[in-house]
């Protein structure tokens, strides 16, 4: 009593061409598949970017020093 039968899956198959068209259907698998791909291609990305090695800035403070003096400076002089 609990296997699904072959004429179970027939019917529901009748049914739902009946309640939503070829079309409709056709257009649905076309959307689902096209989804399968995107989340692939999202996968694949995300797995490429973790694999990139991290980049950094690295900060001279003897630099930020002099450019913070010199713009504090013209800063004096336009006032």
């Amino acid at each position: 009593m609990g296997a699904i039968g072959i004429w179970q899956v027939m019917i529901v198959v009748l049914l739902l061409v009946l309640l939503f068209g070829r079309g409709k259907i056709s257009d649905l698998m076309g959307d689902v598949a096209k989804g399968i791909k995107s989340f692939k291609k999202g996968i694949s990305e995300e797995e490429a970017d973790a694999s990139e090695p991290v980049k950094s800035i690295e900060h001279d403070e003897a630099e930020s020093g002099k450019s913070a003096k010199s713009s504090s400076g013209s800063k004096a002089k336009a006032s």
